[in-house]
């Protein structure tokens, strides 16, 4: 069940988002989640963000198990972080916010899109899915990249102006969700200006095939051998009701998910 009621939501009433990233504290993608953030909470609301003191991208939904984190206090709300994204998350949620858990958690605007196998990768998705496993409402926002907007002036263009309407809708519309883990949501805004985005499409997890991360080696002078590691090609078309074939499309893709991996097809037949 979302812990802010959809009637005090509808009034912007008091609302505390907490907002955090993977590509880091200085990133231009969360100035973009933080004024979506502010739009959201409304004149009463309150916006804080935990953001990872340097780029995390790809540490997926690690956490910093092992070693301590320095956080360091930016301006009154908002905090850099020696960890990763999912680490932000708690400590947003049991130090800079321990008095007044946020209501709603957003996670981006992340650099690149995280459709298709992207999602097993992202820190993005990674501090959502940490959100929603404390039970908070969480929503990851990304911004895909391609010919058609890269090189303007402003590549979140399409985020930038509907990032609130769909979280807008996403909170108004979500199911009561009762499940042992809970729903976080997915959105994928597709790599072409605001003016040419064709609508939204609820889909599910798509999959590049013959997309695939790899290491390509390199041999410094001191002999010494360093793996690089590559992306694959990201505007692969696949089926027609995925999150990827949506953005390729020019729609905003909105995918729900948990964090339960079970393969509940093959359960009875091993």
């Amino acid at each position: 069940m979302l812990l802010y009621s959809r009637e005090a939501y509808k009034t912007g009433a008091n609302m505390r988002i907490l907002v955090t990233n993977d590509d880091g504290i200085n990133a231009p993608g969360l100035k973009v989640a933080e004024t979506i953030a502010r739009d959201l909470a409304g004149p009463n609301g309150t916006v804080w963000t935990v953001a990872p003191a340097m780029e995390r991208s790809g540490v997926g939904h690690c956490i910093s198990y092992t070693n301590p984190m320095l956080i360091t206090q930016i301006n009154p709300h908002r905090y850099a972080v020696e960890g990763n994204p999912a680490d932000c998350v708690l400590a947003g949620i049991y130090h800079v916010m321990q008095d007044s858990r946020p209501d709603l958690i957003i996670s981006g605007v992340n650099r690149g899109n995280n459709s298709g196998e992207n999602v097993l990768y992202s820190g993005t998705i990674g501090a959502a899915m940490e959100g929603a496993l404390q039970g908070i409402p969480s929503i990851a926002l990304s911004q895909y990249y391609g010919p058609n907007n890269r090189d303007m002036d402003d590549p979140f263009d399409a985020s930038v102006h509907h990032g609130k309407t769909i979280i807008d809708r996403i909170l108004n519309a979500a199911p009561n969700d009762d499940g042992e883990y809970k729903l976080f949501y997915n959105v994928n805004f597709p790599p072409v200006a605001a003016a040419a985005v064709q609508g939204i499409k609820v889909v599910r997890q798509g999959r590049r095939v013959g997309t695939n991360f790899s290491a390509t080696p390199h041999t410094a002078k001191s002999g010494r051998d360093f793996l690089f590691i590559h992306g694959g090609n990201q505007h692969v078309e696949t089926d027609a009701d995925t999150d990827v074939q949506a953005n390729m499309d020019g729609y905003i893709s909105i995918t729900p998910l948990r964090a339960d991996l079970t393969a509940y097809d093959v359960l009875k037949e091993i």
